[in-house]
């Protein structure tokens, strides 16, 4: 008896909340990407619910969460009515939150072994989003990340990197190699010029401090270019 009571009382819920209700009763797992969303706008527009406000945003991006990922909170409040500033705030903070999970499981494996490794680290801080930044790797000898920082950001075709910077980053670590990493939100899948001169120029750098330079990771939508494969370096 109990259960049709509930039963009940879940279609005297709001349009609005019943994604709620549903992740209460059956778990996140059970939702899909447009009722997941729709909890976090929490309320849609006078003519759609919250759930059909999160299916137009999805059918924008192809139901692609990584190119959800992508969106400014700018492009959430112009593009979609419905979705104000305190709404693509709230978005951008869950898949924020979601990029730094993948993050934290893949520093588990932290001893560099090959490019992938490095690869596996680096890529859910980077696949996603819409600017480019500049992250070293700096490593000891047995190849263990001592720590990960991020040099420089910019904007969609570039960041300027300063390699005194990351120089003085290693020398205090003590490091023993560094791996360079940055992606290239434009999609563009090889080495700008520029790329490939500031890595000669940290590299015959590092070298006066005894440090090696391993790699140069470009990551892209969908996988990622390694100096060291291509035999560049």
């Amino acid at each position: 008896m109990g259960e049709e009571n509930n039963s009940l009382s879940i279609k005297s819920w709001s349009e609005e909340d019943r994604p709620r209700e549903k992740l209460y009763q059956k778990g996140a797992v059970n939702l899909t990407n447009a009722e997941l969303l729709a909890i976090l706008l929490r309320t849609g527009t006078q003519k759609e619910s919250a759930v059909a406000v999160s299916q137009r945003i999805l059918a924008s991006v192809n139901d692609n969460l990584g190119q959800l990922g992508k969106l400014t909170i700018e492009d959430f409040t112009k593009n979609f009515k419905g979705v104000g500033e305190a709404k693509a705030v709230t978005i951008s903070a869950s898949l924020e939150l979601g990029r730094r999970r993948k993050l934290s499981e893949a520093l588990k494996r932290e001893t560099i072994k090959k490019s992938k490794d490095a690869a596996d680290i680096m890529t859910p801080l980077l696949e996603d989003i819409p600017h480019e930044e500049f992250w070293v790797l700096i490593l000891n000898q047995g190849n263990k990340v001592l720590e990960k920082f991020k040099v420089s950001q910019g904007g969609l075709s570039g960041t300027v990197t300063d390699v005194r910077v990351i120089l003085k980053r290693a020398i205090n670590q003590y490091a023993s190699a560094l791996i360079l990493i940055h992606n290239h939100p434009s999609g563009t899948q090889k080495p700008s010029e520029a790329d490939q001169k500031l890595t000669q120029k940290l590299k015959e750098a590092a070298k006066w401090m005894d440090i090696r330079l391993l790699d140069h990771l470009i990551i892209f939508d969908g996988g990622f270019y390694s100096f060291a494969d291509e035999d560049v370096l």
